[in-house]
């Protein structure tokens, strides 16, 4: 089959490869991949910055793949020959609290992950597609809404009329947009740009701010909501925006530590932090079962993918380099029709 390998750091050594169709073990499937999305966390293990020590071997990447499985392991149960499954990052990762070990199980590394024709995925790492998405649609589920789904729903307990502030427009930040506006919270969203804050009120967000125009944008959070302040801020930025995420908080607020798009390290007030009474909870996607849930969820809030554009499989480096570049919503590659 061929398959992207990743053969060293940077995207010069992301190389398309020929090699042995994988088979499957007793409780493994194997699938024909249909469509991969890219999350920063592909990004960041191509530029040798996410966790290098684990990734230092050869491997194919990316995490999130969608597909129909063409054949299953003697003691496969769930699952059977023609399903559309995606794929869940952590294979030991059911429910309950994770592991010690749960991370060096990830799918697209250091694990091999979709960006090739097939790929194994262990029975308890495998979600049946829901029935009303598209593989491409459904293959930009497993990180990126997983993770606002298991910060806002799991850790946060959201309901209607909370609010939230959503960072960006990328494809975390989108579908944190969509699912806090479906659950009846109202969304406050910053941008750089009024065009894409126009595209994102249409998807349910209630104010924009340009943080271009307004970089303390914490002080407008609390002009919107009358000193207030936000129930839930999901924090995708890094560096030291997470003080003005603290400042932007309601008291005993919710702040969902996500991405790191600017430094994963941070000088923190703690008197505000303290004074804010926050709870602070680093996010690691989520379980499985919060998987299956969110899926159920999604069909009945009608929740559509957003998807900035489909590159084919042999785009695979421009694909890269237009998340790179930034995007609304998320970037998807077609492996096959």
């Amino acid at each position: 089959m061929k398959a992207w390998q990743k053969q060293g750091v940077g995207l010069k050594n992301l190389k398309l490869v020929d090699v042995e169709i994988p088979q499957p073990g007793p409780k493994q499937l194997l699938v024909r991949v249909k469509a991969v999305s890219l999350n920063f966390r592909d990004k960041s293990i191509m530029d040798g910055d996410y966790l290098p020590e684990l990734m230092s071997k050869l491997f194919i990447p990316v995490s999130d793949a969608a597909g129909v499985v063409v054949s299953v392991g003697s003691e496969v149960t769930q699952f059977k020959v023609g399903d559309r499954v995606v794929s869940h990052l952590y294979t030991k990762w059911v429910e309950g609290a994770p592991s010690q070990e749960y991370a060096p199980t990830a799918v697209g590394g250091p694990n091999n992950g979709g960006l090739a024709e097939y790929m194994l995925l262990d029975e308890a790492a495998s979600v049946m597609t829901p029935s009303n998405m598209t593989d491409e649609e459904a293959s930009t589920l497993p990180i990126a809404a997983l993770t606002v789904w298991f910060s806002l729903v799991e850790y946060g307990k959201i309901k209607a009329g909370d609010t939230v502030v959503v960072q960006g427009t990328g494809g975390v930040s989108v579908y944190a947009i969509q699912i806090a506006s479906a659950l009846g919270a109202r969304v406050i969203a910053t941008t750089s740009s009024d065009e894409k804050g126009e595209r994102v009120r249409a998807l349910g967000a209630k104010e924009i701010i340009n943080y271009v125009r307004t970089p303390d944008w914490d002080k407008e959070v609390l002009r919107l909501t009358n000193g207030k302040g936000a129930e839930h801020i999901l924090e995708v930025v890094g560096g030291d925006s997470i003080n003005h995420s603290i400042e932007a908080l309601a008291l005993q607020g919710h702040i969902y530590i996500i991405g790191f798009l600017k430094s994963m390290m941070a000088e923190v007030n703690l008197f505000s932090l303290l004074a804010k009474q926050a709870n602070i909870q680093g996010i690691y996607v989520g379980h499985r079962k919060a998987f299956d849930d969110m899926n159920r969820a999604f069909e009945e809030l009608k929740i559509k993918p957003v998807i900035d554009k489909v590159y084919s499989f042999s785009e695979a480096i421009e694909a890269y380099q237009h998340l790179a570049s930034g995007a609304f919503g998320k970037i998807v590659i077609r492996i096959s029709e």
